[in-house]
């Protein structure tokens, strides 16, 4: 089978699995394994291919940034119910510039509930690691909210590798929005062959590159959404980083980013705008400011960058 075949059988295994309720769909076209759960620690695995990766092989930093807001996220539900709705407040992620390649495993840990506020917030932490190496280092806070009027949330299905395969939707029966799904990631595969990674296409992150400065847009869409309609928290965090690096040449690498999310990712575009604040002989930061529906802020980000060796 090709490439292509398989991202595509991977797409429909995605909308087969989401039509369980309970978790989202960009999840569940990953296939995170959920190896453990529970409030102390959770483990999970990632694997990194064609579907997931940039053109340099390394996976791409929205879906690390979906892997680890989903892992810190799991510590906290564990301790109420698995239906639970979260909400990221924050998180922070530090990269250690090890090749992020072959499989991430993941262990994040509760460390506690932020004391003397109204919200109930747990603060997580977490580490990755790729080819025995850490590659990223994380910590997070989520905030445990209602569902929204009229939104019934169900227990997530969280599946681990060995589990018995789960067969790929029959295209003649997908549904309208299940369909909308798979027309965007057959343009994404067909921009393959001018080089573009599938997933840069698949999300639909777009980028322009101003005078210390760049804007970036994504298009929200059935496949990038959270259990509640809104654009799940990690791709918000990918728009983000990838207009910060759209800002700087490519010879900076991205060392650190801390995000704030501060309000959903609603509307039909998520609009980022990143200026640089300072660009030294060795190291670089940008801020970076994203909107959504109303010209409403979504989140606020600084990102700390690397001069790259040479060698």
């Amino acid at each position: 089978m090709s490439t292509e075949s398989e991202i595509r059988e991977r797409v429909l295994r995605g909308l087969a699995l989401n039509r369980t309720p309970g978790y989202h769909y960009l999840g569940n076209y990953l296939q995170f394994s959920f190896e453990h759960v529970s409030v102390p620690e959770t483990r999970m695995t990632m694997d990194v291919g064609a579907h997931n990766a940039e053109s340099n092989g390394n996976v791409a930093y929205s879906a690390v940034a979906i892997f680890v807001d989903i892992a810190l996220a799991s510590n906290v539900r564990a301790g109420h119910t698995p239906a639970s709705r979260l909400a990221t407040v924050q998180m922070n992620l530090q990269f250690t510039g090890a090749p992020m390649t072959g499989a991430l495993q993941l262990e994040s840990r509760l460390q506690d509930y932020i004391a003397g506020i109204t919200s109930k917030q747990g603060a997580t932490t977490v580490t990755v690691t790729a080819n025995g190496k850490p590659v990223c280092l994380g910590t997070g806070a989520f905030m445990v909210l209602d569902p929204p009027p009229g939104v019934a949330l169900y227990n997530m299905e969280l599946r681990k590798a060995g589990d018995p395969p789960v067969a790929p939707l029959d295209e003649n029966l997908l549904t309208s929005e299940e369909r909308k799904v798979l027309m965007v990631a057959d343009a994404a595969i067909a921009r393959m062959q001018s080089g573009e990674a599938f997933i840069q296409g698949f999300l639909g992150v777009r980028t322009h590159q101003l005078e210390n400065a760049a804007k970036g847009e994504l298009k929200n869409g059935p496949h990038i959404g959270n259990r509640v309609g809104h654009v799940q928290g990690g791709i918000t965090m990918g728009l983000g980083i990838a207009t910060a690096e759209a800002a700087l040449p490519a010879n900076w690498m991205l060392s650190s980013v801390t995000a704030w999310y501060i309000s959903p990712g609603e509307g039909r575009t998520l609009k980022a705008r990143s200026k640089v604040v300072h660009r030294g002989r060795l190291t670089a930061v940008v801020r970076t400011e994203i909107f959504g529906k109303n010209n409403r802020r979504v989140m606020e980000m600084t990102t700390a960058h690397a001069s790259k060796s040479s060698s």
